[in-house]
């Protein structure tokens, strides 16, 4: 569709919602912002002759010569052959057919051509696209992706830069997960909102130009390649190898105030030699691999039900998971049952032939956090559910979690006891004011130790109800068998970079001599180390 006319946006081209708001107008480009998912965008978009006006033969930063050249195209091999170092470590084997949409000159096919790789490009640039061809072949290079013969899938898909430039994000990665092979793999490179350079430049952020439609962050971006169709996703800032010749040449492209004549006095003070010298840095991006996942037409949840002595109330509990509505979502209901000493196995047997219902039975309790984690490794769905059999928590409440999780706006919810109506869900229990105090003067003080080291605002981080997608857990391994996992979750989680939805719940609490398993004694010590740990140590496995 062309477009004669600048576009405007009334929903967000992520997650649908209307819910879209001006944000800010930097460099006098204006910007709104999704209040569901955060997804910033250009609002209006440009018409399409604005745009090929900025894609003319002068966009790309060549120097002034032929040797400026060179070493432009010297630079951007070295960071191509980063980028196919981390695609080969991704997919586990080189070679294939490769495919780069939005190719530039073709200095990454080139580099790819160089190992081995079957190269395609597409480039609608004109004066890019022929000096593409000089590189890869001219046969190689389209001006349009349905020039491409979608009979012959490709093992790798190549956005370097492209995602934040085109029209509708979503459906560019529809069409890219249909041209790839079932194990193929997908690599973007995007500028992130995450990034040091944006924190430190604020609204005079160098990215912020008037070819870039949308702006991404790792939460942004990742629900794009969910609702895409797309798993397995590794993320990671993004490196370029850049020189200061070329870093001073860019700033005065795009000129950002007292950081321009700084980079531009250091740039002429210095021999050109140390001028051109390659360095590898992060300017403010993220770099991301996936592969398709499949996709059937309605998302499943897998709920986990960990089982320890709830012989009272484990039946009623089953009972409301199996009946809950589950917000248009298919059911899986795991139950982890840890030997119990009260006769709870009895009643969960009960629903081993029970449809959708999954029974996993432990030699011997080893703690609810390893009854969680033996339900993570046998889940199946596209989101994942906890849920407790002592029924202190309201199943009625599964839709409000599920819908941010199902609209793609989110990709990790909180079930917070502490949001509804303001009040706070307070533990009281009979006979024991001094107890019920402890403990919540304790949650206060674990909430605020989580905000203050990972720079949260939540309100109730130790929910039991933590809904998410089952993604979110690629890359992460968990070590704690206790209720300290619960605090290593939502750490791994947070420091994954997922921004958790606080969703209001409701809730009734039981004290010890209705079962409560906590200890007062033994388990605090536990989440400070958790807590403390976690933070500083590496969470994801490459």
């Amino acid at each position: 569709m062309r477009h004669l006319e600048p576009v405007w946006a009334s929903v967000c081209a992520l997650c649908g919602s209307p819910r879209v708001e001006y944000a800010f107008a930097p460099r006098g480009l204006r910007l709104a912002q999704c209040q569901d998912c955060r997804l910033l965008f250009r609002n209006p978009q440009p018409s399409d002759h604005d745009l090929a006006k900025i894609y003319s033969g002068h966009y790309f930063l060549h120097g002034d010569g032929p040797d400026d050249r060179a070493e432009v195209s010297r630079l951007k091999r070295a960071t191509a052959d980063m980028y196919l170092d981390a695609i080969a470590r991704y997919r586990g084997t080189t070679g294939g057919r490769l495919l780069e949409i939005g190719c530039g000159e073709g200095d990454f096919l080139a580099a790819a051509r160089a190992r081995g790789l079957d190269v395609v490009g597409v480039e609608p640039a004109e004066a890019a696209a022929l000096a593409a061809g000089r590189l890869a072949g001219d046969e190689r290079i389209h001006r349009d992706l349905a020039e491409v013969d979608a009979r012959a899938p490709f093992d790798v898909v190549v956005l370097a830069d492209v995602l934040e430039h085109v029209r509708d994000p979503l459906d560019l990665l529809r069409v890219v997960r249909e041209r790839l092979a079932p194990d193929g793999t997908l690599f973007l490179a995007v500028p992130s909102l995450d990034s040091w350079s944006r924190w430190l430049l604020g609204p005079r952020w160098m990215e912020f130009k008037d070819e870039h439609l949308y702006y991404f962050d790792r939460n942004t971006v990742e629900s794009a390649l969910f609702k895409a169709g797309f798993g397995g996703v590794v993320t990671r800032r993004g490196r370029k190898v850049l020189s200061l010749e070329y870093v001073a040449r860019h700033f005065r492209r795009f000129p950002v105030a007292g950081l321009t004549p700084l980079v531009g006095l250091v740039d002429r003070g210095l021999p050109r030699r140390w001028r051109r010298r390659p360095m590898a840095v992060n300017p403010g991006g993220i770099v991301v691999l996936a592969r398709p996942r499949p996709v059937s037409a309605r998302p499943r949840v897998s709920i986990i039900v960990p089982v320890f002595n709830e012989r009272a109330t484990v039946r009623a509990a089953l009972d409301a998971v199996l009946a809950a509505d589950v917000a248009g979502c298919e059911r899986e209901v795991i139950v982890v049952e840890s030997n119990s000493t009260d006769g709870s196995r009895d009643e969960v047997l009960a629903y081993a032939r029970t449809p959708g219902v999954s029974v996993v039975l432990e030699d011997r309790p080893r703690g609810k956090g390893h009854a969680v984690r033996e339900g993570f490794a046998r889940a199946s769905g596209d989101f994942i559910l906890i849920q407790d059999a002592d029924l202190e928590y309201d199943v009625g409440d599964y839709p409000a979690l599920l819908r941010p999780l199902v609209s793609g706006s989110h990709a990790f919810v909180l079930g917070s006891r502490h949001l509804r109506g303001g009040a706070l869900k307070m533990r009281r229990f009979t006979g024991q004011p001094a107890l019920a105090l402890v403990l919540n003067c304790g949650h206060w003080f674990f909430a605020t130790l989580i905000n203050v080291l990972f720079r949260q605002s939540l309100k109730d981080p130790f929910t039991m109800f933590k809904v998410f997608r089952r993604e979110c857990l690629h890359g992460l391994a968990f070590e704690c068998d206790r209720f300290d996992f619960d605090c290593e979750l939502v750490v791994k989680l947070l420091r994954k970079g997922y921004r958790p939805l606080e969703v209001p719940v409701n809730y009734v609490s039981r004290s010890f001599a209705e079962g409560k398993k906590v200890s007062v004694l033994r388990d605090p010590p536990t989440w400070i180390r958790a807590i403390v740990k976690y933070r500083f140590a590496r969470v994801e496995r490459d």
